[in-house]
């Protein structure tokens, strides 16, 4: 067990090193753990919960709360440590390879999740935890926490669906119709008609060098996976991602679309463009709401945004899929793990916690019940009255169609972010390289560095 956990602990080391882009609601925090909190009363069940997000520890914490009003005969203690990214995920595996120092549960980026999904890493089964929900929980979200086998062992936050984020104010100032678009085919039209109205001062899009997000989404389309999913062969060379890139690639050629500022809008750089009104539209996660409503140069844009589902390449294609994400496990050294299966997946996937991860964090959640439920769906927050249409009208629809596709994140997964994020993109979008060609110099190194 432990040589097979020491190379997982390898293979950990390696993403934190690798420069690969932490995606969806993980933010970086200094080395260390910067915050430790407990909450419940000393009579109650000690667990430890490590995770490397603020925000999620003050959810956590709440449910603590919220918890132990509700069972007042099994009340439970939580002291939550928040880690920088790469120290807790290397922390975690140490500890568990070491068979000690392990806390009880531990939130586990989507990157890193298949590092811990082996047979013999030793996290508890949390299956029979998550059957009162198994049913209404998106099954596409619970897969990625799941070994080959199925079994479940961790917990989904969000399901990270990636819609059409559009400036509809720009588009009511030009008299454009960006409600008609279905295809890819009539996104770039509408380019085409953005770039003649506003004399090429608004571009449609910023197309990315430093994210992969759009290659999802035509991979999700085409139901394609670059990993090659569990203990498939990874694999770049595919239609999906050569229609994606081609497509990108003449926007850029025909100035209807610029490089995102920095190679990706979700950093400060790209708030600013977007706040600036320099592109009218994008492609991004669900969560994306919160840096909306989180940065003060974003605020100013309510009301000015809509959201919808996005474009595909033939019409009938899924047209969204999950990105990012964290799942949240118990460790085997937990002394009562049963209980910590119980809270842990009530906090997640109840109706209570599901409404604080919507309300408090901003994310979609996982429990697809109640994105047709009007008094959740519709309640009175900050994501319902800021985008003109919302956000759960849009995930329904997507509901209704099945239309939420799942890329996998796989032990090969750094390899390929990190050589298509640092050199293919900027080959093809920079320095107008042919597609095919530096799709295929990436998959002979892929190839080579996983040999």
């Amino acid at each position: 067990m432990k040589k097979k956990l020491l190379s997982l602990l390898l293979a950990a080391s390696m993403v934190a090193t690798m420069g690969m882009t932490v995606m969806a609601e993980e933010t970086e925090t200094e080395a260390g753990p910067t915050a430790v909190t407990t909450v419940g009363p000393d009579d109650g069940t000690h667990f430890e919960l490590w995770t490397f997000v603020d925000l999620h520890q003050k959810f956590y914490a709440n449910m603590v709360e919220q918890w132990n009003k509700e069972n007042p005969d099994r009340p439970i203690q939580v002291t939550f440590s928040n880690y920088g990214y790469s120290d807790m995920h290397n922390k975690l595996m140490t500890s568990l390879i070491a068979g000690s120092g392990a806390p009880d549960m531990c939130d586990i980026e989507v990157g890193q999740f298949p590092n811990y999904t082996g047979e013999d890493t030793p996290l508890y089964d949390l299956t029979d935890a998550l059957a009162p929900y198994e049913e209404d929980m998106l099954q596409t979200r619970l897969e990625i926490y799941s070994r080959d086998d199925g079994t479940r062992v961790g917990v989904p936050t969000h399901v990270g669906a990636a819609v059409m984020y559009w400036n509809a104010a720009i588009f009511d100032e030009y008299g454009l119709d960006y409600k008609s678009v279905k295809t890819w085919d009539d996104y770039t039209a509408l380019g085409e008609q953005l770039k003649e109205a506003s004399n090429g001062e608004v571009y449609l899009t910023s197309v990315d060098t430093g994210g992969t997000d759009w290659m999802w989404i035509a991979m999700a389309e085409y139901g394609e996976d670059w990993t090659g999913g569990p203990g498939g062969t990874p694999n770049v060379e595919l239609e999906s991602v050569k229609k994606m890139m081609t497509m990108q690639q003449q926007w850029l050629n025909d100035g209807i679309a610029m490089i995102s500022t920095d190679g990706q809008v979700d950093l400060e750089a790209g708030y600013a463009n977007i706040a600036a009104g320099k592109i009218a539209s994008f492609p991004k996660a669900m969560w994306f709401m919160s840096r909306f409503t989180g940065y003060d140069n974003m605020r100013e844009l309510e009301g000015d945004y809509d959201i919808t589902t996005l474009p595909v390449f033939e019409e009938g294609q899924p047209n969204s899929v999950g990105i990012g994400g964290t799942g949240t496990v118990v460790t085997q050294q937990c002394e009562d793990p049963e209980l910590a299966a119980e809270w842990l997946v009530w906090a997640k996937c109840s109706p209570e916690g599901e409404s604080h991860i919507f309300t408090d964090l901003g994310f979609d959640v996982c429990n697809t019940s109640l994105w047709t439920d009007e008094e959740f769906a519709h309640q009175d927050t900050q994501y319902n009255t800021f985008f003109r249409s919302k956000p759960y009208d849009v995930l329904a629809e997507l509901q209704a169609n099945d239309a939420i596709g799942i890329i996998y994140s796989t032990t090969a997964s750094p390899t390929i972010n990190d050589y298509m994020n640092t050199t293919t993109f900027n080959e093809v979008f920079e320095e107008g390289m042919d597609v095919d060609e530096a799709l295929a110099e990436a998959q002979e190194y892929i190839e080579f560095e996983l040999m």
